[in-house]
């Protein structure tokens, strides 16, 4: 094995050194009787290349400057012909290569084109909107939440009651439920008391109502007697579930049952006021965090402003 990768080593020397001869061709296939392995051919066609590299290499480094300029062209027609090669290899390359020109100046129309049309989309939907939101439905108030509506309950005496039945009076509406631990009664009394200071400072008589959301357990009785802890002149509403829900429904009131045991349980909702006019239409509705000052300044703002 050493004898034999010391002789490979050997012809590939000669085979690459270009200032000596190149070992003639006849010699080269001797490597092959080296047993007639694969690896014997496969160094055969590795030094046939590198011969080939050498031999050209030789040539063009022995050749006269005579030959080379006759070669380009001594009398400047070679450059000519040269450069005209060159500008011929440049179009090609122009030609040849991944984007043309024509396909490039496509690409920039239609990319143009495209952004065109979704600019003067946008601006069309932008202006349809516009006309949608300034558009006014005939029988629509401008201004007004659409909030009230018809409804058919039984007050805290056991009397049906309608919405019609408080027609031509100012009235302040309250959700709530008699088992409420505190945010139902705390926001009775604030009612109770913005009751009386609209009644002392402006000599306005605003009707204080009071309609449960827990139709369940707030019978006519449980109604009566919750009431009149708050204001004689507070009324409470009640009645199937329903007539319950289809009334929360029109006020856009929430309520939800929570922490269910057995037939204890708290009741989630709204927490809100809503101030109707003598037509039973509404006209603000006050949050918690309104006090009692505010929340009687606010009505009183509001009832002369409507008058």
């Amino acid at each position: 094995m050493r004898a034999r990768a010391s002789h490979l080593r050997v012809l590939l020397s000669r085979a690459l050194a270009p200032s000596r001869p190149h070992p003639p061709a006849r010699a080269l296939p001797q490597i092959t009787g080296l047993g007639g392995s694969q690896f014997g051919a496969s160094f055969l066609g590795r030094a046939r290349f590198f011969s080939a590299d050498a031999s050209t290499a030789a040539q063009g480094g022995s050749k006269p400057p005579a030959a080379a300029a006759s070669a380009t062209g001594g009398d400047g027609g070679g450059d000519g012909q040269s450069g005209k090669s060159e500008q011929a290899d440049a179009g090609k390359s122009v030609r040849g290569g991944p984007v043309s020109w024509l396909s490039f100046l496509l690409l920039l129309v239609t990319g143009g084109g495209i952004i065109v049309y979704y600019d003067k989309e946008k601006k069309r939907h932008i202006e349809e909107l516009k006309n949608r939101t300034s558009a006014v439905k005939p029988g629509q108030s401008v201004g007004t939440a659409a909030i009230g509506g018809p409804f058919e309950l039984l007050n805290h005496d056991g009397k049906p009651v309608t919405q019609k039945d408080f027609f031509g009076k100012w009235t302040l509406l309250y959700f709530g439920f008699t088992h409420c631990p505190d945010i139902c009664p705390d926001e009775l009394q604030k009612m109770a008391a913005a009751i009386d200071k609209i009644k002392e400072k402006a000599k306005l008589d605003v009707v204080p109502v009071f309609i449960t959301v827990d139709p369940e357990r707030d019978t006519v009785e449980q109604v009566r007697d919750y009431v009149k802890e708050f204001h004689p002149d507070l009324i409470g509403l009640t009645g199937t579930t329903d007539e319950i829900r289809q009334v929360a429904r029109a006020y856009r009131v929430y309520y939800m049952k929570t922490e269910e045991e057995g037939s204890d349980y708290l009741v989630d909702h709204s927490i809100v006021m809503y101030l109707m006019n003598p037509k039973m239409e509404f006209v603000k509705f006050y949050g918690k965090n309104y006090d009692t000052d505010s929340l009687a300044d606010g009505i009183i703002k509001e009832i002369k402003e409507h008058k």
